[in-house]
Parts: structure tokens; C-alpha cells; sequence
């Protein structure tokens, strides 16, 4: 067992274009001020990060260390979660996601996915210049909008989908084994890999990589209505990373799922600060204990009802509390009889 690192806090969802958090050193100064040990950090977002220098640059990312090292912080991992999602778009969506790209290579889908590409390897090379062992995105969607089996779908289609993904990610998943990092995708809706049986069918299509991982946020999982303690007991081996996001889900006579094309707060499952949702959180780092889990336990802070500090100032105390600080020895040690071959065997009647 192991005792999990944090609590940490994904800043994508807090950096602006106002102090403290149009800057990395400003917007480390208030995570540290609010408890948070880590920042994870998104790699689209200039004004925290220089992703290109990094990559190239081992002095950069020694002085963006030494920089969150005063405030008393790490990165736990960064994140390409806008560029993995163009590694795979399907044309239907490229008017909505051309935004995720620069401004040059909006209409320009090829372009596009290619810069995506380079996106991903350029982090690669930048997360182990900063000495991180996992790394946080999406896998993109060439198949979402065939979630539901209507129209039927001809044979093969899902299966052609899934080949392809994997065609497009293994160079990048090659390029992250080479530098010693996991790539953990968060498996979300919208995108292919969004449970455990696309998870499972994108291991197939690259081969069972071993830096194809997953970074777990049960929040999704309740919007679906997975189980998702059980998903830590059959996938915990590929857990590498963890986003604690609460949710909730309260079905009605008029949504469920689905949500009837319904904003946010209407929706039957919403996102919410942690507490105020319905995960148990206790029995999930319970079970990342269990299992040593080797990470970060990251708050990704989205509700549409409190207030984004709000939730940050009460997330760090939250996952704080929760972190399990696991036992070094069995709990019935006082009562043990010792370590004797011999007498084992009398005990067995073998003797």
C-alpha cells in the first residue's frame, strides 16, 4: 500500500487574464495559500506554461521547479487534455473544437491533428525534463456520435474507429515510453475512451502499451452510472493519475442520463464541489490505498452552483482529510506467535 500524494489542484478551470491567475508564480502563491502541495498544469495555456521551451529546455523546467518549490509546490502532471482531443475529431465537431487550435490552423483539420500530434510529444519531452512519470489528456472521438446504436451500425464501423485511434496515438505513446511517462486518459464522455469497455478496446488497438493509462475521475463515471469502486478493483493497475471531482445524479420523470440538451444546473447529473455531491469519497481513497496507488489525488474543481474559491479553498481541506496515511504493519502484530517452519507444520498436523 501507499499513502497518496496531495492534495494537488488543476488550474485549468482557475487561470484568467486577472491576478492571481494570469500567471504561474501568482497563481502558485494562492494554491499554496489555500493547503495545495501540487499544481497540475495545463500545457495549452501560455500564460502559465511555455510548453516548446520546456520541452527544450531542462533549465526552464529546473526554474519553473524551483519557482513552485518556494511556495512549497510540485507539478504532479501536466496537461494536454485540448490537444489530445484534436489527435481524433471527427468532421462533425470541427467547427465546435477548431477553437482548441491556434488561430492559423482553425478550417485546416490535417494541420490541425498534426499540430495536435506534436502537441502531445512536446509534453512528453517536457514532462520528463521536470521529472514526472504521468501525464493527463483526452483521447479525442472519431466514433462518439455512434454512441447509441441508432441507426444500427454497419459491422465493423466501431471496430475500424478504434483501429484508427490506435494508429494515431501509438507513435505518441512510443514517443512517451521513451521519455518514462505515462499518458492517462481521462476517460470522459465525448470522447472514445469514456468506461472501461472502450478503455479495454483501445488497449487492443495499441497492443496493451504499457504507457496507455488512465486517469480516474469518478464524477464522469456517476453521469453514466458506472460503478465506479468496482472500476478501481478491475482497472487499478492502469490508474496512473486522479482528478476528485464530485457529482451527482438524480434521475426524473422528465431526464436522466442523457440529459434532455438541458444547462447545467438542470441536468439529472451535475457536476458539484467536493462534499456536495454523491461519491463516497472515503471508499474511493480507501481503495487507491488498497491498491498503491503510486499519484496525485488533483482537484478538478467544476459545480454550477458555489463558487470556483470557494470550492478550491474547501477541496484542499477536503482531499487533505481524505488521504489514508496506510499502516506499516498488520493491526493484530500484538498478537502473533512468531515466524517458525517447524511449528507450522505441527499446527498443520504435518509433524
Amino acid at each position: 500500500m501507499r499513502t497518496l500524494k496531495g492534495p494537488g489542484i488543476f488550474l485549468a478551470q482557475y487561470a484568467g487574464d486577472v491576478e492571481p491567475f494570469n500567471s504561474l508564480p501568482a497563481i502558485a502563491r494562492w494554491a499554496a495559500s489555500l493547503g495545495f502541495t501540487g499544481v497540475q498544469i495545463p500545457s495549452n495555456d501560455a500564460r502559465l506554461f511555455d510548453l516548446e521551451q520546456a520541452a527544450a529546455s531542462r533549465t526552464y523546467c529546473d526554474d519553473v521547479a524551483g519557482m513552485l518549490a518556494g511556495h512549497g509546490l510540485v507539478v504532479t502532471e501536466l496537461s494536454t487534455h485540448l490537444q489530445g482531443q484534436l489527435v481524433a475529431s471527427h468532421p462533425a465537431y470541427d467547427r465546435l473544437f477548431d477553437g482548441f487550435a491556434p488561430p492559423a490552423l482553425r478550417g485546416r483539420p490535417r494541420e490541425r491533428q498534426a499540430w495536435a500530434v506534436e502537441q502531445l510529444k512536446l509534453a512528453a519531452r517536457a514532462s520528463r525534463n521536470l521529472g514526472l512519470t504521468a501525464h493527463a489528456t483526452f483521447s479525442g472521438a472519431l466514433a462518439w456520435h455512434l454512441f447509441y446504436p441508432w441507426p444500427q451500425r454497419p459491422a465493423g464501423l466501431v471496430d475500424e474507429a478504434f483501429a484508427e485511434l490506435g494508429r494515431r496515438w501509438r507513435p505518441i505513446l512510443d514517443a512517451f515510453d521513451e521519455a518514462g511517462v505515462d499518458v492517462c486518459y481521462e476517460l470522459h464522455p465525448g470522447e472514445d475512451l469514456h468506461d472501461g469497455a472502450t478503455f479495454e478496446r483501445f488497449l487492443d488497438a495499441v497492443g496493451q502499451h504499457p504507457r496507455a493509462n488512465v486517469l480516474y475521475d469518478p464524477s464522469h463515471m456517476v453521469l453514466q452510472q458506472l460503478d465506479y469502486l468496482q472500476f478501481i478493483d478491475f482497472y487499478h493497475p492502469r490508474i496512473r493519475a486522479f482528478h476528485v471531482k464530485d457529482a451527482e445524479f438524480r434521475p426524473n420523470g422528465r431526464a436522466g442520463v442523457y440529459g434532455g440538451y438541458q444547462d447545467w444546473i438542470d441536468r439529472p447529473g451535475r457536476f458539484r464541489s467536493l462534499g456536495d455531491g454523491q461519491i463516497d469519497f472515503r471508499a474511493v481513497f480507501s481503495k487507491m490505498a488498497q491498491y498503491g496507488y503510486p499519484g496525485w489525488a488533483v482537484l478538478e474543481w467544476e459545480c454550477c452552483i458555489k463558487d470556483a474559491q470557494q470550492g478550491a479553498k474547501e477541496g484542499a481541506v477536503f482531499i487533505r482529510d481524505h488521504i489514508i496515511q496506510v499502516t506499516d504493519h498488520a493491526f493484530d502484530d500484538f498478537a502473533a506467535s512468531g515466524a517458525d517452519a517447524t511449528l507450522n507444520r505441527q499446527i498443520l498436523g504435518l509433524a
